[in-house]
């Protein structure tokens, strides 16, 4: 350890520690002195023995922080006893990970903890209760004998059941026997059976059955593994980025790495972005790892969710898939997290501590020695600008399984359906094929680009969309008839006619997925349509009830918003339509072009993924922009990355944007102004690098009468941003002006402004 770090460390004289990891009690921690010869010692996850209660009992604790400031007279405050060092416990590890998302998200400990330790309290445990066969086979096969003889047709009837299979739940002998309790009892005194209570785990693939396929990979995938691995065995820590064309057989890839992790008696854990992929992603993962592969998600059962925790830190498991919170499976040995379509912005937590899975589990990653692999069609632009930098580990896989050719695409401009009378949802070239498709027995998936639709504004004759002259955003259309921009808080009157072509034919789009489904009923009355909206998945077994249907072929057509064109793999899926390609396009969003496009690609990825050509529909009022033309050509990173660079954007510039929200207006403009100053005044030296933009009204002033503005702090180095939002925690904890105001921090944001 550097001397500047001690010498750092020496001014932090108290470690606040947890001393019993049971979720409820999160809320509490007890302050202990550091004696100076631990002080480089100790950090937080440290599992350390302290002296706890009148009697000074020796117990074990985990360091939680350590700071300068002591919560009451220095002189009562007792000293750390002694580091445990007979390695750190996943708890350990767990809180450690934490603290550096507190450090790089922001948040308080307590919120970081309740992030990385998910089960909030202790489950009660399910118990199942086994009735076995006693005396061996050969005596039993005699007594079976005697209670034949003697007609004690119950007993008899449950020790013939029990020689043919030993042990036997106990519902089964009370329910589909028929045996009563107190036959049970009267066998147990005779010494013929004994009946136990085992810990039953609940399991949510229990009714999944093992098909047990074998995964032969193709020259290419073999290549990609073989790299990835040696670089493995070389020691390079880097994260690997798969950058594979949809259909290219990334999830035969992940499947033959965690192969190798489990090799070496390690776990894996695979993220996926939305609850949507599960069925799929988990039935190819059991088919091949069987039942030591487990789900998390939110839809589960408290009791589903504790019990896979407690079965991955037994060791019960070795793999774990679900959305980002199962990052945080307390696995013991974890050797890889593989990220699948790593892009998606349901990785960024929209709740405090704000973090990023791809960023989090690069710092678990580091903290227990795990490899981190990277995969999508369509990579985030941080992901693969630092793959070209070097950062990341790059592997390409250009074709897709089978050489099966990519589908081909057709751009449509609506503006040219208009002039040509057609106002419908489809277009004449959409229609025709449909129409082709349903004739040949083939799937249609058609696919209704909805986020930020309630955002933008955009003329139908030409497609010139309204922005902001300061900001290259769209401007957002609200109630009162402004049009208004998230970032910078311009804000103009609703515009009559087009300012380009002076038509008159301005405003928003308003279909919906019902409206879409009910005008393809009409227009398609044999066809067999199902839709998939978060309407029509509330309940639980939603999903994998619509997907399945599908996959079975018992619909022709599936309707649906971005959830349905992630991962998933129809053979049968021949075309594939875009509505509407410009809804993510404009909304108030840096990211909006780069959504778009993924969004475009990863749709038109989902057709001819079988033996036939696949067709794409691209419908568009703006075919001639960059994040179209290139989603048909499968080309996009160069040019946003210029407009990113030139904007100063992320990945190039970071930003930190700090929420204020209050009952109070006035409160919330006079805490940001207040902000503002702050940054200016204690950053002076720093000031040159950052680029400060703000206060505005956020993207939503007003939620439930509670009042919300931001500020965007920008800088090239990140590091500057978190020295920055530390500095601000400070001066929030000591000024009482900020008690009504509710502050938040954000780093490079995934979801608008």
């Amino acid at each position: 350890m550097s001397a500047l770090r001690i010498a750092e460390l020496r001014m932090k004289l108290y470690a606040n520690i947890i001393i019993d990891i049971s979720h409820e009690k999160l809320d509490r921690t007890f302050q202990y002195r550091i004696p100076e010869k631990l002080l480089d010692q100790i950090h937080p996850g440290t599992p350390v023995e302290i002296p706890f209660g009148r009697s000074n009992r020796k117990i074990r604790g985990y360091v939680v922080e350590v700071t300068e400031e002591p919560e009451f007279a220095p002189e009562r405050i007792k000293p750390v006893s002694h580091v445990i060092r007979e390695g750190i416990p996943i708890e350990g590890q767990l809180i450690a990970l934490a603290a550096w998302m507190r450090e790089n998200f922001g948040g308080t400990m307590n919120q970081a903890l309740k992030t990385v330790l998910p089960v909030k309290q202790k489950m009660t445990e399910k118990e199942q209760r086994l009735i076995w066969l006693k005396p061996d086979p050969t005596t039993a096969k005699s007594l079976l004998g005697e209670l034949q003889r003697k007609h004690q047709t119950a007993r008899a009837r449950l020790l013939e059941a029990l020689l043919e299979q030993s042990p036997l739940p106990y519902e089964t002998v009370t329910q589909k026997l028929n045996i009563t309790v107190s036959v049970i009892r009267a066998m147990q005194e005779r010494e013929l059976i004994r009946v136990e209570s085992i810990r039953s785990w609940r399991n949510p693939l229990d009714q999944m059955k093992k098909q047990g396929t074998v995964v032969t990979l193709n020259p290419a995938q073999q290549q990609i593994v073989t790299g990835i691995e040696n670089g493995w065995r070389s020691g390079d820590e880097r994260p690997c980025l798969i950058h594979g064309v949809t259909g290219s057989g990334k999830t035969e890839v992940y499947m033959e790495l965690i192969k190798s992790v489990l090799r070496e008696g390690k776990q894996a854990i695979v993220l996926i972005p939305e609850i949507a992929l599960t069925f799929q992603t988990v039935l190819r993962f059991y088919n091949h790892f069987g039942e030591r592969v487990s789900i998390l998600n939110s839809r589960m059962s408290p009791g589903e969710r504790s019990d896979q925790f407690e079965r991955a830190k037994r060791g019960l498991l070795d793999v774990m898939i679900g959305p980002r919170s199962a990052l945080f499976t307390p696995f013991p040995n974890l050797g890889v997290i593989i990220i699948d379509e790593e892009h998606e912005a349901a990785y960024k937590s929209e709740t405090v501590p704000r973090y990023h899975a791809r960023e989090t589990a690069i710092a678990r990653g580091m903290l227990c020695g795990a490899h981190v692999v990277l995969g999508s069609a369509t990579p985030s632009v941080e992901s693969y600008d630092r793959a070209q930098q070097g950062q990341y580990r790059l592997f390409e896989m250009k074709e897709r399984v089978s050489a099966r050719p990519l589908p081909t695409v057709y751009t449509v401009d609506l503006r040219e359906e208009l002039r040509n009378g057609n106002r419908s949802i489809l277009s004449d070239r959409l229609r025709k094929l449909m129409t082709d498709r349903l004739e040949k027995k083939e799937q249609i998936m058609l696919f209704l680009n909805r986020r930020g639709v309630a955002g933008f504004v955009s003329c139908r004759s030409c497609g010139e969309v309204i922005k902001c002259p300061h900001c290259d955003v769209s401007l957002n259309l609200h109630n009162d008839g402004k049009l208004v921009c998230h970032y910078c808080g311009y804000q103009q009157p609703m515009v009559k006619k087009c300012p380009s072509c002076g038509s008159s034919y301005v405003g928003g789009f308003k279909a919906g997925t019902q409206k879409i489904e009910q005008y393809v009923r009409q227009q398609f009355p044999s066809a067999r349509v199902l839709r998939m909206d978060l309407d029509t998945t509330r309940k639980k077994g939603g999903y994998e009830s619509i997907l399945s249907a599908f996959s079975n072929q018992e619909a022709d057509i599936l309707i649906g918003t971005q959830m349905i064109v992630k991962g998933h793999d129809f053979p049968n899926v021949t075309l594939v339509g875009i509505l509407a390609a410009d809804l993510s396009l404009h909304i108030s969003d840096y990211r909006a072009p780069e959504r778009t496009f993924q969004l475009l690609t990863q749709a038109a990825g989902r057709a001819g993924r079988g033996c036939r050509q696949g067709e794409v529909v691209i419908q568009t009022y703006q075919p001639e922009h960059y994040s179209i033309v290139t989603a048909a050509a499968q080309a996009f990173f160069q040019q946003e990355i210029f407009f990113r660079e030139m904007l100063h954007y992320p990945p190039k510039w970071h930003m930190l944007v700090v929420h204020a929200a209050s009952e109070k207006e006035m409160l919330v403009k006079q805490a940001q102004d207040m902000l503002k100053y702050k940054l200016l005044t204690k950053m002076e030296k720093e000031k040159e690098h950052l680029q400060i933009i703000g206060p505005a009204d956020a993207a939503v002033s007003r939620i439930n009468d509670i009042f919300r503005k931001v500020l965007y702090v920008k800088a090239e180095d990140y590091q500057l941003l978190v020295h920055a939002k530390n500095m601000l925690e400070q001066e929030i904890r000591k000024d009482p002006a900020f008690r009504a105001v509710t502050i938040q921090f954000d780093f490079d944001p995934m979801n608008g402004f």
